[in-house]
């Protein structure tokens, strides 16, 4: 959220958009989840859309008429990839910047992959996710 947060106040509209990655396997909540958590996240914020897709990131970007891309980097570990990432993006469509920023310090060593892992085994993971977040990983590994 901190990301989402920051970019709303650089851009007169921002758009989260929610991948449909085959190679990621078979996530922790299904698609529709997803949407409708990133949805109910952001609804106090102004000027925001959460759409999804499948396929690249920059044909989205074309059809939604965006003209950047807004990433967080958590630290030099994100770096490699998201510079790979970058560079792969502006050889596909060199129209679409990417802007990277940095979280909160206070987020900085925190991934998805954490949160999982530490709410799977019970962990207090409400400084890191939106109270409905916290509540549906609670409901999602049955402690609640």
């Amino acid at each position: 959220m901190d990301i989402i947060e920051r970019a709303v106040h650089l851009f007169d509209k921002v758009i989260v958009t929610v991948a449909l990655n085959a190679e990621k396997g078979s996530p922790l909540f299904s698609h529709d989840e997803r949407m409708s958590l990133i949805s109910k996240s952001v609804s106090g914020l102004e000027n925001i859309e959460v759409d999804s897709f499948d396929g690249l990131m920059v044909d989205h970007a074309v059809k939604h008429s965006a003209v950047a891309a807004i990433r967080g980097l958590r630290a030099l570990s994100d770096f490699e990839f998201e510079f790979k990432m970058a560079l792969m993006n502006r050889n596909l469509n060199e129209d679409i910047s990417t802007l990277f920023l940095m979280p909160h310090a206070k987020y900085t060593h925190v991934s998805s992959s954490m949160v999982r892992e530490a709410a799977s085994l019970g962990g207090n993971v409400s400084d890191y996710v939106p109270a409905h977040v916290d509540k549906a990983l609670k409901e999602k590994y049955g402690y609640e």
